[in-house]
C-alpha cells in the first residue's frame, strides 16, 4: 500500500470491519513509534500491550518497549493504552491514530486487547506507516464463538488448535467450545476413547489457559443424550441405550447402531454424573454445552410406551431437567441444543430460566427469525447456532454458508439473543480441510461482531490479507469461488453437496435428475478454472503450502466425485478401463488425504475417514464395498 492512498481507508482491509472509520489527514511514520505506554499496568491490560508489542515486531520490525504508569495521551512518539469507563461500551474501544503517537481507550481489558487486535491488523497492512484515522467500536454479540467438531474424526492436534486460538482471538471471537462424544480421555472408560486420540485432561487446563490469556472462554461440551453411538456400540454400555439394535430415522433410513441413552434408566444419570465429575474441573467456564440434540430413537424402544402415555416431548424435557439439576449442583450454567423442544411449542415455557437455549440452524433458510421470536417471548436466553457449511461438502458451500450466518446475526440481534455460536462438524468423516472453513470462521466472527458494517465485507480481499496472506491476491478469491462448486452441478441437497453423497454411496444408488453428464462435465470445468489460479497464488502465512495441497487434493475429490457420476450416468460402472482410472485416482486421494490429515489432527479416527474412499477403491477393484 503506498502514501499517496494513506487516506482512502476502503484499501484498509480488517476484520471485522470496525462500525465507525473514520480518516483523519496525514500518516504516522511508524518509524517514530519509541515506546508502547499504559496508564495502569495490570496483568488483564498488560496482555494489550504485549500483543501490540509482539505485533510491531513481527508485522513492522519495529521494537516498542512497554511502559507502565505512563499518564499523557498526548505524548509524541508512543502507543498509550488506558482504561476510561465512558470510552467505549462493554468490550469496546476507540483507536485513534494521529500523526506523532496512537491512543487505544476502551472501558475494559478485553476492549483494550480487541482495539490491540485492530492495530495488528494494520500493521500487517502498513508498510512502514499508518493513515491518520479515528476508530470507533463495539460488538453486537456479549458472546462470540466458535464450536469446532471433535468427535467425527479429527481431534486436531495442539498446535492447531493453538493457531486456531490466536487467530480467533485476532477476530474478536471470546467463546470456543469442542464438541465431544467419545473424545475427552475420561480414567474410566478407555475402551470408549482407546482408537480416538483423545483430549487430555492436562491438555484440556494448558488450551483453556491459553484462551484466558486471549480473552477466550473455552467451554466445556459433551453430548450427554443423543449422538452417544460411539459408547454404546460397547458391550459395557449397550444396555443404557434406548435401540440398542437399531432404529428408524426421520428421513426413511434404517440405522442398525443406537444412538441415545435410554432416558428413563437411572443408570444413564449416574454415568453422566461421573463424566461431568472428571471433565469440568479442567475448564475455568461456567458454561457447559451438554448438547441433548438429534436424539432420533427416542420412543422407539424401551421408552416406547412411557412415550405414547406421556408423550415423547415430555420424556424429553424431563430428562433435560435431571440433567439440568446435575449441572446447577456442579455451579455450572447449562448451554442445550434447541432442536428437540422447539419441536414441542407447548414445553417451552417450562425451560428453567437458567438455561441458556442454543438455536442451531444450517440452511440459508432456516427460521431463525421465527425460533428466536419464541424463545425472547418465553424469557429465557438463547443464542443463534449458524454454521460454516463447511461440512459435507468437500469444499464447502460458500453461498449457503454467508446466508446462514447473515440471517443468524441479524435474527439474533432483533430478538435480543445473549451470544452467538458458529458451527463447524464434521459429519462423514470430516473430509473438507480446515482452510475450507476459514471463510466461514472468518465470516461468523465479523458478523457477530456487527452485522451492519459486515454484511457486504469483500470476503476475498479480507481473506487474502488477514488469512492466507496472499500478495497476489488470489487465494481468497479461490477459496470463495471453489465453495461455491455445489451450485453447478444441477441439484441441491441440505446440509451438504451431491459431490459429496457421490463419494460416500454405493454406484448402485440412482442420481438425482438434474445431475446430468453436462452439468457433471460443467462442474469440473469450473473446478479446472479455479484451481489454474493456484500457481498463481503467493501465500506468506506459515502454513502456505499445506494449504496449497489441501486444496489441490479438495479439487481431486471434486474431480472425482464427477468423474463417478458421469460413469454412472454412461452405464458403464463395468468398463474395466474406466474402473481403473478411478481406481488409480482413489488411490492418489486416499494417500494426499491420510498426509494431510496427519498434518494438522492426531491419529485417532483417520481410519474411519478414510472408510468410504476405501469402499469406492474396492468397487473400482471388483473387490465388493467394504462394509
Amino acid at each position: 500500500m503506498r502514501a499517496g492512498k494513506a487516506c482512502q481507508l476502503k484499501d484498509w482491509i480488517l476484520l471485522p470491519k470496525p462500525r465507525l472509520m473514520k480518516a483523519g489527514e496525514g500518516v504516522l511514520d511508524l518509524a517514530s513509534i519509541t515506546r508502547i505506554s499504559l496508564s495502569e499496568g495490570s496483568a488483564e491490560t498488560m496482555r494489550a500491550a504485549e500483543a501490540i508489542r509482539s505485533a510491531g515486531s513481527e508485522l513492522a520490525g519495529m521494537t516498542w518497549p512497554i511502559r507502565k504508569g505512563a499518564g499523557r495521551g498526548s505524548a509524541r512518539g508512543g502507543i498509550l493504552l488506558k482504561l476510561d469507563a465512558k470510552a467505549a461500551p462493554a468490550q469496546g474501544y476507540r483507536l485513534v491514530v494521529g500523526r506523532a503517537n496512537i491512543t487505544l481507550t476502551a472501558a475494559d481489558a478485553a476492549g483494550l486487547f480487541h482495539g490491540a487486535m485492530t492495530l495488528k491488523q494494520l500493521l500487517r497492512q502498513s508498510d512502514g506507516w499508518l493513515p491518520v484515522m479515528d476508530i470507533k467500536d463495539h460488538p453486537d454479540f456479549k458472546v462470540r464463538g466458535v464450536m469446532i467438531d471433535i468427535s467425527r474424526d479429527k481431534v486436531p492436534s495442539m498446535a492447531t488448535l493453538y493457531a486456531l486460538v490466536d487467530r480467533f482471538a485476532e477476530w474478536k471471537l471470546n467463546h470456543l467450545e469442542l464438541y465431544t462424544e467419545h473424545t475427552f480421555a475420561y480414567s474410566r472408560h478407555c475402551e470408549v476413547w482407546k482408537d480416538a486420540s483423545p483430549m487430555t485432561p492436562q491438555e484440556i487446563r494448558k488450551l483453556d489457559a491459553y484462551c484466558h490469556e486471549r480473552f477466550i472462554e473455552l467451554v466445556p461440551n459433551q453430548n450427554t443424550f443423543g449422538h452417544m453411538d460411539r459408547w454404546l456400540k460397547h458391550d459395557a454400555y449397550r444396555d443404557l441405550a434406548e435401540c440398542p439394535d437399531g432404529f428408524d430415522t426421520p428421513w426413511g433410513a434404517h440405522r442398525t447402531a443406537p444412538n441415545c441413552l435410554n432416558p428413563e434408566d437411572p443408570r444413564s444419570l449416574t454415568l453422566m454424573a461421573g463424566l461431568f465429575d472428571e471433565l469440568l474441573p479442567n475448564f475455568t467456564s461456567r458454561k457447559f454445552n451438554v448438547g441433548c440434540d438429534e436424539t432420533w430413537d427416542l420412543g422407539q424402544g424401551r421408552c416406547k410406551a412411557v412415550c405414547e402415555q406421556r408423550g415423547k416431548g415430555r420424556v424429553y424435557l424431563d430428562y433435560l431437567l435431571k440433567i439440568a439439576e446435575l449441572v446447577r449442583q456442579r455451579g455450572r450454567i447449562l448451554h442445550v441444543w434447541g432442536d428437540i423442544i422447539i419441536g414441542h411449542p407447548e414445553l417451552v415455557a417450562e425451560i428453567p430460566r437458567d438455561v441458556v437455549v442454543l438455536e442451531w440452524g444450517y440452511e440459508a433458510n432456516h427460521p431463525f427469525d421465527e425460533h428466536g421470536a419464541r424463545f425472547a417471548a418465553s424469557g429465557i436466553p438463547f443464542y443463534v447456532c449458524p454454521g460454516t457449511s463447511s461440512w459435507n461438502s468437500l469444499s464447502g458451500r460458500t453461498q449457503n454458508g454467508l446466508e446462514n450466518l447473515t440471517r443468524a446475526a441479524e435474527s439474533g440481534l432483533k430478538h435480543g439473543a445473549a451470544g452467538y455460536l458458529n458451527t463447524d462438524w464434521g459429519d462423514g468423516g470430516h473430509w473438507q480441510y480446515l482452510p475450507v472453513s476459514y471463510l466461514g470462521f472468518a465470516a461468523g466472527a465479523a458478523l457477530s461482531w456487527s452485522v451492519k458494517a459486515n454484511r457486504a465485507q469483500d470476503w476475498r480481499r479480507t481473506l487474502d490479507v488477514h488469512v492466507f496472506e496472499d500478495k497476489a491476491g488470489v487465494m481468497g478469491g479461490l477459496a470463495y469461488d471453489l465453495g461455491n462448486t455445489y451450485l453447478r452441478t444441477g441439484h441441491q441437497i441440505g446440509n451438504g453437496s451431491i459431490l459429496n453423497t457421490l463419494l460416500k454411496t454405493p454406484w448402485s444408488q440412482s442420481l438425482p435428475e438434474g445431475v446430468t453428464e453436462a452439468t457433471l462435465a460443467n462442474t469440473k470445468g469450473w473446478v479446472d478454472g479455479v484451481m489454474s489460479r493456484l500457481p498463481q497464488a503467493r501465500m506468506t502465512c506459515r502454513d502456505g503450502k499445506l494449504i496449497a495441497r489441501e486444496f489441490s487434493n479438495t479439487a481431486r475429490m471434486l474431480h472425482h466425485a464427477c468423474d463417478r457420476g458421469i460413469l454412472m450416468r454412461r452405464g458403464g460402472t463395468g468398463n474395466p478401463e474406466f474402473r481403473a482410472q478411478l481406481a488409480s485416482s482413489m488411490r492418489d486421494i486416499l494417500e494426499s488425504h491420510r498426509s494431510l490429515w496427519l498434518a494438522r489432527n492426531r491419529p485417532g479416527g483417520l481410519a474411519d475417514s478414510l472408510k468410504a474412499m476405501e469402499q469406492r477403491l474396492a468397487e473400482y477393484e471388483d473387490k465388493g464395498a467394504i462394509t
